[in-house]
Order: C-alpha cells, then structure tokens, then sequence
C-alpha cells in the first residue's frame, strides 16, 4: 500500500461518490460517465447506443435540491462572535476572497452532496521568519482550505485524538516557458508536523518525499464536517436516495424518448407488391396488378408510452417527497432535560446537521486563534427556521389574519419562516411596496356585482 491509497473505510465510502460526482456536474458529465450510468442494453449496438447517450438528459433534481438546502441557513446573514480574529479575515477565509458565509454554504453543499468533507485551517511557509511575530509583520496569517470526501485518504487515531491524517491535493507547476500542469501530491500532517509525496515521475506507482517542515501547533488543524454522522470520519448524504432516484430517472427518461422516437415514426407497410420497388411521395403513384395488394401505415397504440411517461412522473413525486424530508419536523435526539430547557421538541433534519455544522465553523476559527497564539471561544449562529409550508397552512394564516386574530406583519413573518416568501424582503419594505400600489379601480355600471355582494346590495340602484 502506497501513501496514495485510501483507507479501507475511505474507500468503502467513496462508493457512490463517482454518482454524486456526476450528477453535481449535470447532463455534461452524466454522459461523460458512459455506461456507469446509462447501461448499454443486451443487443444494442454501439452506433445505436452512442445516440441515445448523446440525447440523453438529467434532470438535476438531486443537485438543485442540495443547492437549495446548503442555502437555507444562509438566506439570513450569519451571527459570528470571534474576539481576537480581525474582522477582514471573516471577509477572506481562504486567501482568496471568499467570505466565511459564502465558504461555510460551498462547504455545508459538499456536506449534503457527499456525507463528509472537512477543512484544514493551514498557515503560509514563512520563508526565513523565526519567531511569530517575524510571521505577522509579513502579513502571514490562517486560512482554510476545503477538501471534498474523496481527498480524504486515511486517517489514525489514538484514543480520541487525530494522529495522522492524508489528503490529497492537486497542485500547479510549470510545464515548459508558457504552459503549467496540475499533479497529483498527498499531505501527511501529524500533530507539529507535515510532510508531501509526489509519484515518481519514472515509476508512477512510488511516491516520494518532496517537502517536510513543522509546525507550531500540538494538534492536526483539521476539522471533519458531516451530513449524517456514522462515526468519526465516516459521513452519509442525507439525499443518497434521492441521488439513486435521479439516477433512475435520468435511465427512464433516456428510454421514453427511445420510444417516442419509434413511435413517432409510422412504419409503411406493404402486402402484394412483390419484389417491385416502391417510391414514396406526393409526386408518386403506387400501381400494382394484385387486386389483394395493400399499402397502410402501422402506428405505435401509444400504451408504453403513456406508461413510461405516468411511471417518470411517480419517479418525479418521490424525488420530491424525499427532499421534503429533509425539511420536515421530526423529533430531535436530545435528553428530556435539554428539550425542557432548550424548548427543542422537534427538529428536522437539516436543523440538526446545521447544528452541528456550526460547531464545526466554531473549531475552524478556534484553530484560526490558536495559529496566532489566541485561545479564543468562538460563537457561530446559523439561520434554521425553515420548515416546510405544510398544505392548508396559507389558508390557515389567511383566516387568522382576517379574523383579526394576528397582524398583517405577523402574517408577513410567518410566511417568510415558512420559506414561502424571501429572506431578502422586509417588512418595512413590503408596506412602501403597498403604499405605492395604484388604489383599485373602481367598478363600472356595466361591471358584474361582485361574488360576494348580497342579493339587495346587487339590486340598489346607482347613485
């Protein structure tokens, strides 16, 4: 076993990473990925198989619903207290302009999408710097670094306490005057210590060292982020079904418009006419001297297709119905003590993995703290109100508002937890929207009365 090979456990959980992989991608790299997901059928030739991969289409349920649910939690602006980090390195995470809000929802998507990701909270080379205060005045500082699942080679532990860890990385170097490459490279990080492999360029299956140093830390920076925790290190997508379903539809959909491709085109068929040639078209005439000869056309009756069709709008229903899941109240795995105290009766699923995801964020900027020698306890507050309208909730608050028994403003803020109206909106702007609305038209003579107006009041002659 090389430095390069996963893990056992690594490599049993990257088992349907490839078909995250690509339907993350969409269309494009569902067809890259061939018969994987798209079988070619017993008696199929190439030819024929080549076209329905090339007019084969996803439609990206599983993605946009990762999408929208790694956004939830930021459709309102994060609450962060961390005393001792500098606001602008909030702004720039990762050296590369990427805000804490915008890294923390591309890396609660890779959660959702693939079970498990983490981030290493690294610090620059400081070439010739000694001490850390040499390292500040050249502006070094931590930054975080995302790695996807499958870049999670292999991990050692000693009790509770990470030992070792291997990523893998894929860096830039130059490749000739004008042009660079990207290579393969692992890191090897121990606690107060690193090391990088490269394959050997004569011998691609020996890995060998390029680079080591030390640290100043007596822990390894990483911090693992899950969707649903199976262990340590080990993660599961809350959405797997849904990724299969996808996958199902996408194979279903490529068969209806096989079908409606033949079905679309009537087969002619001729009976009598022997071995003479037949032409076809408005400036031809068929003539035979069978008096039996026959010439018709034989269509599709239309049932498959009418079947396939009601069986990709089940499919479309289920994709739904799982998503949904994720956002729907269930009871929360907390002690009777703490649902007392906290008033945590029931929460959804996404409500728990963003929770733990925000001790997640909170041990990333801890380590940020500990590179500049700071032992900070910081604070990270999500936005999680935002279960799913169940049916007949309109109707319900629409009564209760024209009962007078809540506020048009409470109305208002209840639709929006209800992820029915924007986060963005507010209801200051909403009244001067109302206010600056034209005032209804008035009803003409010739304008039926209303529905609602009483026989009397439709019968009251005009003043």
């Amino acid at each position: 076993m090389s430095v390069r090979d996963p893990s056992a456990v690594m490599e049993a959980a990257a088992e349907s990473w490839p078909m995250v992989d690509a339907l993350m991608g969409g269309t494009a790299a569902m067809r890259a990925a061939g018969r994987q997901l798209l079988p070619q059928w017993p008696n199929e030739d190439d030819d024929s198989y080549q076209t329905r991969l090339k007019t084969a289409t996803l439609h990206p349920v599983f993605p946009r619903t990762v999408l929208v649910n790694a956004a939830r939690p930021f459709s309102k602006p994060p609450t962060v207290e961390a005393e001792g980090i500098p606001p602008a390195w909030l702004q720039n995470v990762d050296l590369q302009g990427t805000s804490l809000a915008q890294f923390a929802n591309h890396l609660l998507a890779l959660a959702l999408a693939y079970g498990l990701c983490g981030v290493l909270v690294d610090y620059p080379k400081s070439a010739g710097a000694r001490t850390r205060a040499d390292e500040q005045r050249t502006g070094a500082r931590p930054y975080f670094v995302a790695y996807k699942g499958a870049d999670i080679l292999g991990w050692k532990l000693a009790g509770a306490n990470l030992v070792q860890l291997r990523l893998l990385e894929r860096v830039e170097v130059d490749d000739g005057q004008w042009q660079t490459k990207t290579i393969e490279q692992v890191r090897v990080l121990t606690p107060g210590a690193w090391q990088t492999y490269r394959a050997n360029e004569k011998d691609p299956n020996q890995w060998d060292l390029d680079e080591q140093g030390t640290t100043t830390l007596d822990v390894i920076p990483f911090v693992f982020v899950y969707g649903l925790r199976h262990g340590f290190g080990q993660g599961k997508s809350p959405l797997l079904s849904m990724a299969y379903q996808n996958v199902e539809h996408y194979q279903s959909s490529s068969d209806q418009q096989t079908i409606l491709h033949v079905a679309r085109v009537p087969i002619l068929v001729g009976i009598g006419f022997g071995d003479s040639d037949i032409t076809i078209g408005a400036s031809h005439a068929v003539m035979s001297d069978n008096a039996d000869a026959k010439l018709s056309y034989t269509e599709h009756t239309g049932t498959a297709i009418e079947a396939g069709r009601q069986s990709l709008l089940d499919l479309e229903e289920r994709m739904r119905a799982t998503g949904a899941e994720l956002i729907s109240q269930k009871p929360a795995q907390t002690t009777a003590t703490q649902v007392d105290a906290e008033g945590e009766a029931a929460k959804s699923t996404l409500q728990q993995i963003v929770e733990a995801f925000e001790e997640s964020l909170e041990e990333m900027l801890a380590l940020m703290g500990k590179w500049s020698g700071k032992t900070i306890k910081p604070e990270v507050e999500l936005f999680k109100s935002y279960e799913s309208m169940p049916s007949g909730d309109h109707n319900v608050l629409a009564s209760a508002k024209h009962a007078g028994a809540i506020s048009k403003q409470t109305m208002f803020e209840e639709l929006q937890r209800r992820d029915v109206l924007s986060m963005d909106r507010t209801w200051d702007d909403e009244q001067a929207r109302m206010k600056a609305e034209p005032p209804p038209t008035p009803p003409t003579n010739n304008e039926p009365p209303a529905p609602n107006a009483k026989p009397d009041e439709q019968n009251q002659p005009q003043q």
